[in-house]
């Protein structure tokens, strides 16, 4: 029985995006595309900033060893980022994080058990937009994200997967709005992508502003810090993670400063979403416990992200510490991430829910 409110169950629409986006390998559908009843294209004025820095910001990107937001920051802006090179770790390491996203996305449910449209924003390779597709078989999903080339792969992988078609998929990001969306959606996914644009408050208003009455947007921001050694491995000086957070924490910072129209916001996001004219529902935190020893695919997986956070950080570390780091990813060394036998994985991601009310 549908929820008081809400139209009656519909079937899923041929196309959920129109030509004031860029759908991506596809041409774009025209005007603004079917709607259902009861709901009004809420089209958005685009946000006044210019474009965000792509390279950080794609959710399927799940954080490695690192900090809360899961990601070692000051590597290049999108345009420079060899995507070919980079999509296979993305994959990798989304796919390492599955059953956390599945955990959540089946936790959604509670909110929108049958929505009609899932929208991915930051969508990546589409990895998490794939589960997100399992969760609710009979939504349209679409994936958005400002790279052609993730999108042409989150296609592919919606092919091989059995849901291309209920997929569309936006080139888009969150500093220009999501006007290419041809109707309102049941539930926003956005996971670490908020952070990359300059105004949160206001990109939070944008994404609120594109769901239908009791509407659902799960933002997926912070957590704890990923651990993946003991605190004292028998090299070096012990807390080399907890020095590695704290490089990171600054690039972090850097990050936000530099990002255009960027505001200092307090990041207390059941807040900001309260701001934005839903109400907070719901937080909950979900965890990835990867005992020692490590499987293969989440051994190399730490030792490619590692690899990348001493690629970024390296300037910061001090002699004794770039000398532990260089250890730990030698392949030829016994001591290396790639043989430890006491090598983990843990980490924690928090997922804060917020509802449009209905009518």
């Amino acid at each position: 029985m549908p929820a008081a409110g809400r139209p009656p169950a519909r079937p899923v629409p041929a196309e959920a995006v129109c030509g004031n986006g860029k759908e991506s390998g596809a041409p774009a559908a025209a005007g603004a595309g079917w709607q259902p009843p009861g709901r009004p294209d809420e089209r958005l004025a685009a946000m006044a900033h210019g474009h965000h820095d792509t390279a950080h910001r794609h959710g399927d990107h799940g954080p490695g060893p690192g900090n809360g937001q899961g990601h070692a920051h000051g590597h290049g802006h999108g345009a420079d980022v060899d995507w070919a090179a980079m999509a296979p770790y993305l994959e990798r390491g989304a796919e390492l994080f599955a059953p956390l996203h599945a955990e959540a996305a089946a936790w959604l449910r509670r909110w929108q058990p049958e929505p009609e449209l899932v929208v991915d924003a930051g969508s990546g390779p589409g990895v998490v937009t794939a589960l997100l597709a399992e969760a609710f078989p009979r939504a349209r999903t679409v994936a958005v994200d400002s790279s052609p080339y993730l999108l042409e792969r989150a296609r592919r992988r919606a092919e091989r997967q059995g849901f291309a078609d209920r997929l569309d998929t936006l080139e888009a990001d969150l500093a220009t709005g999501l006007d290419g969306l041809a109707y309102p959606a049941d539930l926003i996914w956005a996971s670490k992508a908020v952070h990359h644009v300059g105004d949160q408050r206001a990109a939070l208003s944008v994404l609120a502003g594109r769901l239908a009455p009791g509407g659902v947007l799960a933002l997926l921001e912070g957590g704890l810090p990923t651990r993946f050694l003991p605190r004292d491995f028998g090299l070096g000086r012990p807390g080399l993670q907890s020095r590695l957070d704290e490089l990171e924490d600054r690039g972090f910072d850097r990050m936000r400063a530099e990002l255009p129209g960027a505001v200092a916001e307090p990041e207390d996001w059941p807040a900001l979403l309260a701001a934005a004219g839903l109400r907070h529902a719901a937080t909950r935190t979900f965890l990835l416990d990867l005992p020692a020893p490590l499987p293969d695919a989440a051994r190399a997986h730490v030792a490619a992200t590692l690899a990348h956070r001493r690629d970024v950080l390296a300037d910061g570390l001090d002699a004794e510490d770039l000398a532990t780091v260089d250890r730990l990813l030698d392949p030829g060394d016994k001591e290396s991430l790639h043989h430890r036998p006491d090598a983990f994985f843990l980490t924690a991601q928090t997922v804060y829910v917020g509802v449009r009310a209905e009518g």
